[in-house]
């Protein structure tokens, strides 16, 4: 058993990968294990794994044949985890020394804290940003912590227990986004999620997924309807149910006007689709009255005249520069 099992997932990581385990190497708290997904690399990211694992006994390597995304190579990792509480680490990012320190001194102090936030800071070149949290509390409820993460008030950048991520894997309804639904979940049944000093370093770079307009940005609508069907079949109250039917309304209406703006990303009738079944799935009694009275969110009972809105909705706000 170690105290804290840390999941890298690498893909075609061999320019940032090293910096990534020397972080992990000097950590304060040296009771770790180190789970490392090789996710079907072609570069040296293999090579670089197995000559940090030759020098240190705490990583474990683990392949895939075919890359198949962090969320699908991350529960490979957590099957074989071993440690009291778990976190990740994306492979071209990297911790403070005392990192898992601190947060481990905060889960061992109070038994009713299932996740601890590390403290953001983005890295672009020499320039580092602290994450604008839009909470200046350091302790919240599970609830309030889940209903902060919606809009990300917060971040998902943490350690958990590890029967928290036993319970609830990486969701790999799709590759990009839902692993936004895992944090939720995990924040959501944590009972009291609290704040450390530990610096978790987050690169910013061209290369990352997030950063590409792509077909991929629809996978948000998947991904919400995902976190939709675990929230009803985990028997959330209807207050509960209500904040995400919510935000993934308003998704659906800001994905649309993204495919808009870059209808080359998707085949229109595919994207059509796509937004016809989130557009059915949403209980749109649930969504609160002063949304349903807004123009291009405004729930009709045809597919067709909810689309024509927000094709409005959006052609006017081009028209008056917004």
């Amino acid at each position: 058993m170690s105290r804290v099992t840390v999941l890298v997932a690498a893909y075609n990581a061999e320019r940032y990968l090293e910096a990534c385990l020397d972080s992990l190497a000097a950590q304060t708290l040296k009771d770790i294990q180190i789970v490392c997904i090789d996710d079907a690399s072609t570069d040296s990211t293999l090579q670089i794994l197995q000559r940090y694992a030759a020098k240190d006994s705490r990583i474990q390597i683990l392949q895939r044949s075919e890359n198949a995304g962090q969320a699908v190579a991350r529960n490979m990792g957590i099957d074989v985890a071993d440690g009291d509480y778990i976190t990740m680490l994306d492979a071209d990012d990297w911790l403070s020394a005392d990192a898992l320190e601190k947060a481990v001194d905060i889960l061992d102090s109070d038994s009713g804290t299932g996740s601890v936030l590390l403290r953001l800071v983005y890295v672009k070149g020499s320039e580092e940003t602290p994450y604008p949290m839009c909470s200046d509390k350091t302790e919240w409820s599970g609830e309030e912590a889940f209903r902060l993460s919606l809009d990300w008030s917060i971040h998902g950048l943490y350690v958990s227990k590890a029967e928290l991520f036993k319970r609830f894997p990486y969701d790999t309804s799709c590759r990009l986004y839902s692993d936004d639904n895992t944090t939720r979940m995990h924040y959501l049944y944590s009972g009291k999620v609290k704040a450390c000093d530990g610096v978790y370093y987050y690169r910013q770079h061209g290369e990352s997924m997030t950063n590409r307009v792509s077909a991929l940005r629809l996978d948000l609508l998947e991904a919400n309807t995902s976190m939709a069907h675990q929230l009803r079949e985990s028997g959330q109250s209807r207050e509960v149910l209500a904040l995400f039917e919510r935000e993934r309304w308003v998704n659906l209406t800001g994905v649309i006007g993204i495919w808009l703006r870059n209808r080359e990303i998707q085949d229109k009738t595919e994207a059509l689709e796509r937004f016809r079944r989130a557009w059915k799935d949403t209980n749109k009694s649930l969504l609160p009255a002063g949304l349903k009275m807004k123009l291009g969110y405004i729930p009709f009972h045809s597919f067709r005249l909810y689309f024509l809105q927000v094709q409005f909705y959006f052609l006017l706000r081009r028209l008056l520069g917004k």
